[in-house]
Formats: C-alpha cells, structure tokens, sequence
C-alpha cells in the first residue's frame, strides 16, 4: 500500500525499479514519447505493464481481467478511445486498493511465459 502523496510516476517508478531484473525485463524508454507502449515495461521484448494518463495498465489473462472489471476495480484498456476494448488488458482503477507490484508481476508471468507451437 502507498502513502496517498505517492504520485502514479513514482509508484510506477517503484515497479520499473522491482522487476527490471528479472530475465528478459527492459525498462521503458526513456524521455517523453506518444509512441504506443514506450512507457511500457517488457519481457521478451512484449509489453505486460506501462503507465498511461497517470494509470498502471497491465496485460493478463482475459478470464483475471473480467473478475477484476467484474469486482470494480478497474476497466478494459481503450487506447484508441474508439469503444474498441483490449480484452486482456486492465487499467487499475485509481482508487483501487490492489497493489500494482503485484499485479504487473502477474502481468508479467503472464506475457513471459512460453508459447505453445
């Protein structure tokens, strides 16, 4: 849980600096950019967690996304704001009490593990 003067860039911050050891994680790149997914952290080269409009957007199983919608702490991720949901991608609500370590931690066992050929 963060103090209420934690600001969104630092408890980001706080994740990027938590998993960006872990095998195959890359930081978001640095200085400012519109570029889809630049503020995003990634394993393998995919995105699983990045930070839009002051929210933690995170990728993980459809299924995890419809409980969490369903139990109203966050929505569907609209990039284009077109109505066009992503379906496996959260964007925590901002008075959600879920902890964003945990969640892009999640996210990122998700997006990392192997595919199936």
């Amino acid at each position: 849980m963060h103090p209420p003067e934690s600001s969104p860039e630092a408890r980001f911050d706080e994740v990027v600096a938590a998993l960006v050891d872990a095998e195959g994680v890359t930081p978001p790149e640095p200085g400012p950019s519109r570029k889809f997914g630049s503020s995003g952290l990634k394993v393998h080269g995919k995105i699983f967690a990045m930070l839009v409009r002051d929210r933690l957007v995170v990728k993980l199983p459809r299924r995890r996304v419809d409980a969490l919608v369903s139990s109203e702490h966050g929505e569907r991720f609209d990039p284009r704001h077109d109505g066009r949901l992503m379906q496996e991608w959260l964007v925590l609500a901002p008075s959600s009490q879920l902890d964003w370590l945990t969640l892009a931690t999640e996210a990122m066992r998700f997006v990392g593990r192997p595919t199936r050929r």
